[in-house]
C-alpha cells in the first residue's frame, strides 16, 4: 500500500469529496479519483460511497481512516522531533472577527518560529463540521452541548456599543433613549448562526438599518460614520475615530472556545499547536483590549 495514496485518501475523507480534497491538496480531482480507485483495487474493498452530499466512508473506509491517521500522527511526530518544531498543514475555522483581528498576529508568530508549518484560516460566520474534517480545529463563540468534540475555553472578550466621532457629532447619544433615533448596524437577523451573537437583542435594540452577516463589514460601516453598532473591544484599536457609546450602560462579555475532534489521531502535533494557539489568542485579546 503506497503511503502517498493513503495520504490522498485522508484528504478525500476530510474534504468530503474530490473537489474539496483537490483544493486542499492542490491536485486535479480526476487524478485523485484514479488514485482512490487504485487504492480500493489494491485493498480489494470499497472505501467510499458517492452520494448527493459528497463522499461518505464505508465501514472498511472508516477502519482504514483510523490506521491512516495513526500513521500520519507517527510521521508528524517524527518530523517534529527531528526538526525541533511544528510542521505540516493545519486548518483553523473561526468567525471573521477573530480570524481578521486576532489570528493573523498569533499565527504569524507561530510560523516564524516553525518554518515547516503551514496554517490555513477559514473565516466564515457559521458552525464548522469537525466530524467531516472541514477544519482541524475551530474557534467558536459558544460551548457546544453535543458532538464528539474536545472543548477548551480560550478566554473571555468584551464588546461595546460604538460609533465614529463624526456620526456622534451629527447624532449625539446622551442616554439609552437616544438610541431609538440612531441608525443601527448589526447582523442580518435571520442569519445569526449562534445565539451568543444576538448582541442587539441583549441591549434591547430590535431594529437593524444596516445589516451584514460579517462583523468586519459592520465595522467598516461604523468606521465610515454610517451608524452605531456593537464592536469587539479588540477591534477598536484598528478603527480610527471610533469611540465607545454609553460605556457605563452597555458592555458585553463573551468567550471563545477551541473545538477539536475527540480522540484525534494527529494529537501529538496538534496538542502542542493548540496549546500555543490558545496562549497566543489570550495574550492578543489582553493586548488589543488594553490598547483600545
Amino acid at each position: 500500500m503506497d503511503w502517498d495514496d493513503v495520504r490522498l485518501f485522508l484528504g478525500v475523507a476530510r474534504g468530503g469529496g474530490l473537489s474539496g480534497a483537490a483544493r486542499a491538496l492542490r491536485r486535479d480531482p480526476a487524478t485523485l479519483g484514479r488514485r482512490i480507485a487504485r487504492l480500493e483495487s489494491d485493498l480489494g474493498v470499497t472505501l467510499f460511497v458517492k452520494g448527493p452530499g459528497g463522499y461518505r466512508l464505508t465501514e472498511e473506509g472508516s477502519r482504514l481512516m483510523v490506521h491512516a491517521e495513526e500513521a500520519e500522527a507517527a510521521i508528524r511526530s517524527a518530523e517534529d522531533e527531528v526538526r525541533g518544531g511544528l510542521s505540516g498543514a493545519i486548518r483553523i475555522g473561526a468567525p471573521d472577527g477573530c480570524a481578521t483581528y486576532l489570528l493573523p498576529p498569533v499565527t504569524a508568530a507561530l510560523t516564524a518560529e516553525n518554518p515547516d508549518l503551514q496554517i490555513e484560516i477559514v473565516a466564515l460566520p457559521r458552525v464548522f463540521d469537525l466530524n467531516r474534517r472541514e477544519v482541524d480545529m475551530a474557534i467558536a463563540v459558544s460551548r457546544p452541548s453535543s458532538g464528539r468534540l474536545t472543548v477548551q475555553r480560550i478566554a473571555d472578550y468584551h464588546l461595546s456599543l460604538a460609533a465614529h466621532v463624526d456620526y456622534l457629532a451629527r447624532h449625539p447619544i446622551a442616554g439609552p433613549g437616544d438610541l431609538e433615533r440612531a441608525r443601527i448596524i448589526g447582523y442580518v437577523p435571520d442569519m445569526i448562526f449562534d445565539r451568543e451573537l444576538d448582541y442587539l437583542g441583549e441591549v434591547g435594540l430590535t431594529r437593524v438599518d444596516l445589516a451584514s452577516s460579517s462583523v468586519t463589514v459592520q465595522a467598516a460601516w461604523i468606521a465610515r460614520g454610517s451608524g452605531l453598532g456593537i464592536v469587539h473591544d479588540f477591534m477598536l484599536g484598528h478603527m480610527t475615530g471610533v469611540r465607545r457609546v454609553l460605556p457605563d450602560e452597555i458592555r458585553l462579555t463573551r468567550s471563545y472556545w477551541l473545538l477539536r475532534p475527540q480522540g484525534d489521531a494527529r494529537a501529538p502535533g496538534l496538542d502542542r499547536f493548540a496549546a500555543e494557539l490558545v496562549a497566543g489568542v489570550r495574550e492578543e485579546i489582553l493586548r488589543a483590549e488594553g490598547s483600545a
